[in-house]
């Protein structure tokens, strides 16, 4: 993953990376900041294969994720909103001994705290340094509430969020001109793409500010302003986004949906506010399997909506108890197999 972010920075340096509440950083000092981040965390940490991440959304959240990357360890993303005990939790289960977070904003006591805001690293080398992760490294481990109510760390490697993005640009092509909205917490595996997916291209990210992304006035102002391309919507905001009225900025191409199942009036809904060259798409996934398994490209006044067929390198059945697969239209269990299975 950073190996490829990197590539993009050598190719288009001068182009804006990030935008996030009137800061912008270009390629150029996205790669330099992260990867003065990375040797510090190669000088001071070097034993740290899971490094956890307590941020609010900003220009640091970005640098520290590129940053674990390119030191050769893996993210573990805190909502810091989280109560303390599941804070606590988290850390206990990685046995993580360092965090990354923002001065002020949670008291951890078990662990050493490092403030990016204070920018540690400042006084790092900005040259890349050298990258030890391989395809089957961990990238990130992601806690899911899990069926008992116990959260649930997900390893997912490099190969599967690799695959998944580069699915992506096959089908759904960003080019440099895209701008690309972060809005989904960073704890949740759709913010794996909106944050990574573009700077493989040229590309722009605008980052909404903390909290702005369930505040549909407000991120319709930032999709106008920004000429914001490519989005994500779990379906329930999507309907309060059409609930509005306001027509579709006539810059958008793509919406994706995922989260919850997405429903034909929804759809219907969505269709009714575009001037026809913006186009909807349903994505199915769990957090185990790097972040989606299936996709659809949505149609107005369908009977209902489906998750589609698998992406690249990824494998779908249904199945019956005794796990043989069952006759089309016979009720079974979905199984998932692939590069992208945790």
């Amino acid at each position: 993953l950073p190996a490829l972010f990197s590539a993009q920075a050598h190719r288009t340096p001068d182009n804006v990376a990030l935008v996030c509440e009137g800061v912008s950083l270009t390629y150029r000092e996205l790669e330099e900041q992260s990867n003065q981040l990375a040797h510090f965390i190669q000088r001071y940490y070097p034993d740290s294969a899971l490094i956890a991440l307590c941020l609010e959304r900003s220009p640091e959240m970005l640098i520290a994720i590129l940053g674990v990357l390119k030191a050769g360890a893996a993210y573990v993303p805190i909502d810091p909103s989280i109560p303390g005990a599941r804070i606590s939790y988290i850390l206990n289960d990685t046995q993580t001994g360092l965090v990354l977070t923002q001065r002020g904003l949670v008291t951890l006591e078990q662990v050493t705290a490092v403030y990016l805001d204070e920018v540690p690293h400042r006084n790092e080398s900005r040259a890349a340094p050298y990258l030890k992760c391989t395809p089957e490294d961990l990238a990130y481990v992601m806690y899911t509430s899990g069926t008992t109510g116990v959260p649930k760390g997900v390893m997912i490697e490099h190969r599967g969020v690799v695959n998944r993005l580069m699915w992506m640009q096959s089908r759904y092509p960003l080019n440099a001109e895209d701008v690309v909205l972060q809005k989904t917490p960073y704890s949740f595996d759709v913010s794996v793409w909106e944050l990574l997916w573009a700077h493989w291209t040229g590309a722009r990210i605008v980052m909404a500010r903390p909290e702005g992304h369930k505040d549909v006035a407000y991120l319709q102002q930032l999709i106008q302003e920004q000429g914001v391309s490519v989005l994500h919507f779990v379906p329930s905001l999507l309907s309060v986004f059409c609930e509005s009225g306001q027509r579709l900025d006539s810059r958008l191409r793509h919406v994706f949906c995922s989260g919850e199942a997405l429903l034909a009036h929804q759809v219907d809904a969505f269709y009714a506010l575009s001037d026809g060259a913006v186009q909807l798409h349903n994505l199915y996934g769990p957090t185990e399997a790097s972040i989606d398994v299936t996709a659809s490209t949505c149609v107005p006044a369908a009977a209902r909506v489906f998750i589609g067929q698998p992406i690249a390198n990824m494998q779908v059945y249904v199945f019956n108890q005794a796990r043989m697969p069952v006759p089309v239209g016979v009720v079974g269990e979905l199984y998932l197999g692939g590069v992208g299975l945790a």
